[in-house]
């Protein structure tokens, strides 16, 4: 059985930090999950050949500010919906992806 989430916490950067049943607690950073979002949208853009150089992005207000989590749902036994701060919030993060993710932080 893989491990399961046994605490969540918001950091003050508005990243995460999970607690899992095998001891591990790992740090997450907001911009990372959000650029990992695993939504069909998020991996259309990334396989998306890059715009030239050339061309400038338009970033809304909140894309230009520093990337947080806002909240998180349970979605059943098998992953999390994250809302991100950018208005972002149709990703499901399945509990083997956040558990591969993020930096470990204490093991016991």
């Amino acid at each position: 059985m893989p491990p399961m989430p046994t605490k969540l916490a918001k950091t003050d950067e508005g990243g995460l930090v999970i607690d899992w049943s095998d001891g591990q607690q790992r740090r997450y950073r907001a911009g990372e999950l959000r650029e990992a979002c695993p939504c069909a949208t998020c991996r259309e853009k990334r396989s998306a050949p890059p715009p030239p150089l050339t061309q400038l992005p338009i970033l809304s207000a909140e894309e230009a500010r520093p990337t947080r989590i806002e909240s998180m749902k349970p979605m059943g036994n098998y992953a999390y919906g994250i809302a991100f701060s950018d208005g972002h919030s149709s990703g499901l993060f399945p509990l083997e992806m956040l558990y591969a993710l993020g930096e470990v932080v204490a093991s016991d």
